[in-house]
């Protein structure tokens, strides 16, 4: 009754009812986060300083404004109300980001482009790079984190060593050669 599959590369587990509105990313209308266990780590940390710290703090300094001048017509109130808003937004996307994340295990078939895979390429012009693909939450191209929902992430996915990979971006085709995967 269940289709089910554990790679999380393309599987999905849902009613075979229902298997005609889902996508591999989707789970019951919800939208898994494939996330490292390190990244996962760090927005543990953040949430955790936000509800221990940084609240108290904004809750503290909307007090501290509001016994200078009341509510009407200041600014420093004003400021105070606008960063507990931010404050309790990230907290809540931090939240929402925790409860539906996937960590990504290590690569079940080596040599081949995974979540968590480490890949060095060659482009067209012979520049090599090295890229980790990770999912969405945690990419960070400066860092060579590519998101699995990028156009690279996406045709390097399931490739192998050897592979050769056309990838349309807005600046025009890419051609990449997969030159290691770890």
């Amino acid at each position: 009754m269940f289709a089910k599959s554990s790679k999380l590369t393309g599987g999905f587990e849902t009613l075979s009812f229902f298997t005609s509105f889902q996508t591999k990313e989707y789970h019951m209308g919800q939208k898994r986060i494939f996330i490292t266990q390190e990244g996962l780590a760090k927005l543990k940390s953040e949430l955790e300083y936000l509800l221990s710290v940084r609240r108290q703090e904004v809750a503290d300094k909307i007090k501290r404004a509001r016994e200078m001048g009341g509510t009407e017509n200041n600014a420093e109130y004003d400021d105070a109300k606008n960063e507990q808003a931010f404050v309790e937004g990230r907290i809540l996307m931090l939240e929402n980001t925790v409860r539906k994340a996937v960590v990504i295990e290590s690569a079940a078939s080596p040599g081949v482009v995974e979540l968590g895979s480490t890949v060095l390429i060659q482009n067209q012009d012979g520049k090599i790079d090295q890229f980790v693909i990770v999912g969405s939450a945690e990419a960070n191209p400066v860092e060579g984190k590519i998101s699995n929902e990028s156009p690279v992430g996406q045709s390097l996915l399931g490739r192998r060593i050897g592979d050769e990979v056309e990838v349309v971006t807005p600046a025009g085709v890419l051609k990449l050669l997969i030159m290691e995967v770890s």
